[in-house]
């Protein structure tokens, strides 16, 4: 069973139509980019998936059911902007999602976090913008989710940062689950995804393996996304 299915989905606010009868499927135990220019539907496609938003019309269902609750359980969200308080701590930050989800593995972001030298009474207010953007990925991949949906996990932060992140999600996501990782940037997380789904205007575009548009196209994703976009 697909853990990400949307049918005809549709999402309008007020006469702007986000989201245009997108259909798709993502498959278990992949990681997949969900690319696009700025505007063009994809933060509305995560929050429907995480039960944020409500669809206008169509379906979108997790492993078969429509998000809520249950659903939550199963998925882990990062989403584009610093979403916990300034004023927690570390430690805070750790009891908090250890609150929230049972599948929180508290010794696992404690690694992590140490092996960057995030101390458990730093306080957000305290980090850098790449340090806290560190921080708060740590606590969403240390959750054994079967769906992460990582919104723009890459932007804003240098090069070096993004070279973390992209290899903290890679080694801390359970296998069997899959990540969506939406972006523009394209170049930086090519060398990560199994599939692709490019988005414009509200629309897919395409879904398609890496390895396919390499095979047919002959040339990277970055650059087949640019000939289709005519960027």
């Amino acid at each position: 069973m697909a853990i990400l299915t949307c049918k005809e989905l549709c999402k309008k606010y007020g006469s702007v139509q986000a989201l245009d009868n997108v259909d798709l499927a993502v498959e278990p135990g992949r990681v997949v980019g969900l690319l696009g220019p700025n505007g063009s539907g994809k933060t509305t496609l995560i929050k429907l998936a995480n039960g944020l938003l409500t669809p206008t019309s169509g379906e979108i269902l997790i492993a078969g059911e429509k998000p809520g609750p249950e659903t939550k359980r199963i998925v882990s969200y990062l989403p584009d902007r610093q979403y916990l308080p300034a004023w927690m701590s570390v430690k805070q930050m750790m009891e908090f999602f250890a609150d929230f989800y049972d599948d929180f593995d508290r010794d696992k972001a404690a690694e992590m976090l140490a092996r960057l030298g995030i101390k458990a009474d730093m306080h957000i207010r305290e980090m850098s913008k790449g340090t806290r953007e560190k921080a708060q990925l740590i606590m969403v991949m240390s959750r054994s989710a079967q769906l992460y949906l990582l919104d723009e996990p890459i932007g804003g932060v240098d090069p070096a940062t993004r070279d973390y992140i992209l290899d903290t999600i890679i080694r801390n996501y359970n296998p069997e689950a899959s990540v969506i990782i939406s972006t523009h940037l394209i170049s930086d997380v090519e060398q990560v995804l199994d599939d692709v789904i490019f988005i414009n205007g509200g629309r897919v575009v395409l879904q398609s393996s890496v390895d396919e548009i390499r095979e047919k196209h002959g040339m990277s994703v970055d650059s087949y996304f640019r000939e289709v976009f005519k960027c």
